[in-house]
């Protein structure tokens, strides 16, 4: 059996040419970075499921200096050396929990999901191969944080495990907003914050444009994006994000993942930047990625010195709008947290989204030890991570 407490022993037994199209022979695994970026680049535009968060140009740029994510593995499936059908960047349960079992663990993608890549045409072949090269790697179970559970990926798991005997476990799940685009935008706003919420959003707007016309920009060329990143960088550095240290520019490694991420996607079409100015001066900006038909909300930045004119509200109205006036978007995910006082008010729509044991061997019993082990962590995690999202959202509330 493979020591899964460290991929790294398993990446070892791969190429480390990064021209590597599929893993070396007898090796289950593969560094990530060795991923062919064509054949990624393709399973991508044939997911079964959206991810912006596994794009290639997003994952590759976090997996090469984001602040603890880097050096993930690849749990891949091929068809041949051509096509990639499969792809779930992974670490070891000792890297993710702390727990020495058995187990490999969604990489986090410095965003809330984790939702394999399959491809649409075989989903289910792409499900049965990544369970093989799983247990290949001396695995037990295969754990997805914060991944989809109504889309069509878990259904291509469930399916193949319910031929085995077999079902995915909910460690834990929540629903998160997110924003029907085919809704029209001014009835959506209206039913979701009422007449009276909008015309006092409206009254602050007017009060901004004191400061200067109040205008709705979109970047979204690499040139573009890149100069509205640094602008976006200030304002998040500027606010409680930066006091508490967690402001993407704060970090070397994460600035670069970013720096890198954002202008690659823009070349392809899957990331713009949205800011609110008045006059010249900026006063929120967000970044949003596109995959498909959905679009991922990913980070807003504000200067506070504007907080009484509700900013960032005021710039996921006017993306609201943008986004349902887009014929190629039809849902966009907040990927905020369950409980998020700005967004949850006004994108009323959910999305369900959890933790999932995926077993890889029927009545076995080192899965209910992995998932007592998990249950045990959370018991004592839990009371500590609702005080930290509460405290969270009371700043960003404020």
């Amino acid at each position: 059996m493979a020591d899964i407490a460290d991929t790294s022993t398993m990446q070892r037994a791969s190429s480390t040419d990064t021209n590597t199209r599929v893993p070396a022979s007898g090796a289950a695994l593969m560094p990530l970075a060795a991923v062919s970026m064509a054949q990624w680049r393709a399973l991508s535009e044939r997911a079964a499921e959206p991810n912006g968060y596994y794009l290639p140009e997003w994952e590759l740029a976090v997996n090469a200096s984001a602040g603890g994510r880097t050096d993930a593995a690849a749990l891949g499936a091929w068809r041949d050396e051509k096509r990639l059908i499969g792809l779930v960047p992974v670490i070891s349960m000792w890297r993710a929990y702390r727990i020495p079992l058995p187990a490999l663990v969604s990489a986090d993608p410095y965003g809330t999901l984790c939702t394999p890549l399959l491809d649409a045409d075989m989903a289910e072949d792409a499900v049965a191969s990544l369970l093989h090269s799983a247990r290949q790697a001396g695995a037990h179970a295969l754990i997805f944080r914060a991944t989809s559970l109504e889309g069509a990926a878990m259904q291509a798991f469930t399916e193949v495990l319910r031929r085995d005997g077999m079902q995915p476990l909910v460690l834990q799940s929540h629903v998160r907003a997110c924003l029907d685009a085919n809704a029209d935008a001014e009835i959506l706003l209206r039913e979701a914050l009422g007449q009276k919420k909008l015309k006092e959003l409206r009254r602050q707007r007017n009060r901004l444009a004191e400061h200067g016309t109040v205008g709705f920009e979109v970047a979204r060329t690499p040139t573009e994006t890149a100069a509205a990143l640094e602008t976006f960088l200030k304002l998040e550095a500027s606010g409680w994000k930066g006091q508490r240290g967690t402001a993407l520019g704060q970090d070397e490694g994460d600035a670069t993942f970013i720096r890198r991420a954002v202008p690659a996607l823009a070349a392809t079409g899957q990331c713009e930047i949205v800011s609110l100015r008045a006059g010249a001066t900026p006063v929120a900006a967000a970044i949003v990625l596109r995959h498909h038909h959905r679009a991922f909300y990913f980070k807003l930045g504000v200067d506070e010195r504007f907080a009484r004119f509700s900013p960032g509200v005021q710039l996921t109205l006017d993306l609201t709008r943008h986004l349902c006036a887009d014929p190629d978007i039809s849902t966009v995910d907040s990927t905020a947290n369950p409980d998020h006082p700005m967004i949850n008010p006004i994108w009323r729509g959910r999305l369900a989204i959890g933790d999932v044991l995926i077993p890889l061997r029927r009545n076995d019993p080192v899965v209910a030890l992995i998932r007592a082990a998990l249950a045990l962590r959370g018991a004592i995690r839990e009371p500590a991570r609702r005080l930290v999202h509460f405290i969270r959202a009371r700043q960003e509330k404020s």
